[in-house]
């Protein structure tokens, strides 16, 4: 689910066209299918996860996996939230609740709900950058889909058949279980398979325009002491499950918020969690980012429900 995932989604001289690589970008994920289907598999894994749920070098219960796979890339957020799986269930119950969340990441600039004969389709519209015009953007269309939703267990996805750039099998999902009254573990994870085409095109973005960004895990020690993060693939995909997953706590945490005040709370929320690992998410001030997403809402209003 920048899956869209800074603007990490002009530069024409390589000839493949960086707008639909930025497009990519501020969407790229997960490729290979997600395991997912059972609170027991979730709660073994979140036994399995203890230590290092425990000692996240996040400095919060919080942990990253990512890996590029033969298809395309997968990425996976595994983390413990200070709110019920109810609240979760509520938070998603709804597409026009999903492009809430979307709408947090600072490349989403639009999001319409529409019927659709596999279910209700969300259109989610990708700009190249921040900054650019809501008539550059790229749309992706997922379906959504609750798969599970027993009292003790969520599994919700969202899938898309195509993207840009030959990249195609989106998917992003959410599962969870209760831990205790007040808590739940969460996974976050999202994909998409790419062809050879989509990946040059990455690849050729990381190694010069986006040959700075670094992803969150830890491969080496620079020689002044300071940490080696992750670059390239594995970093872009760090980068954007960390962004979506913190779209889906802000959109948690604005749900005891008034409805007047929600939408700009949590766009608040998001930005100030963005902002805890500037090294990785930093991208823009608050006041631009807030201007961009008043913007979009004068211009669509809220996500019809």
């Amino acid at each position: 689910m920048n899956t869209p995932p800074a603007a990490p989604f002009p530069w024409f001289r390589i000839g493949i066209g960086l707008g639909l690589v930025l497009w990519l970008l501020a969407f790229a994920a997960q490729a290979a299918p997600l395991e997912a289907g059972s609170a027991q598999a979730l709660r073994e894994r979140h036994q399995k996860l203890g230590e290092a749920l425990a000692h996240s070098p996040l400095k919060r219960p919080i942990v990253l996996d990512s890996q590029e796979t033969e298809g395309g890339l997968q990425g996976d957020v595994y983390a413990v939230v200070n709110h019920s799986l109810e609240d979760v269930r509520r938070s998603l119950d709804q597409s026009a609740q999903w492009c809430e969340m979307l709408l947090l990441h600072v490349n989403n600039r639009r999001c319409r709900v529409a019927p659709g004969a596999a279910g209700e389709t969300l259109t989610l519209s990708v700009v190249p950058r921040y900054d650019k015009p809501i008539e550059q953007a790229f749309e992706l269309s997922f379906v959504r889909r609750t798969a599970q939703a027993p009292r003790d267990y969520l599994l919700i996805d969202l899938t898309a058949d195509s993207g840009p750039m030959g990249t195609s099998g989106y998917r992003v999902m959410v599962e969870g279980i209760p831990l205790g009254e007040h808590q739940s573990f969460l996974h976050f994870a999202y994909s998409y398979d790419h062809n050879m085409v989509a990946r040059l095109a990455t690849m050729a973005y990381l190694a010069t325009f986006g040959s700075e960004k670094v992803g969150f895990t830890v491969v080496g020690k620079k020689s002044n002491g300071d940490p080696d993060y992750i670059r390239g693939l594995r970093g872009l995909v760090e980068r954007n499950a960390m962004r979506y997953f913190l779209a889906l706590e802000a959109s948690l945490d604005g749900l005891s918020m008034p409805a007047a005040e929600r939408a700009e709370k949590r766009q608040i929320r998001w930005f100030e969690a963005v902002e805890r690992y500037p090294v990785q998410l930093h991208e823009i001030d608050l006041a631009t980012y807030l201007a961009a997403k008043r913007e979009d809402r004068q211009r669509d209003g809220p996500p019809a429900r």
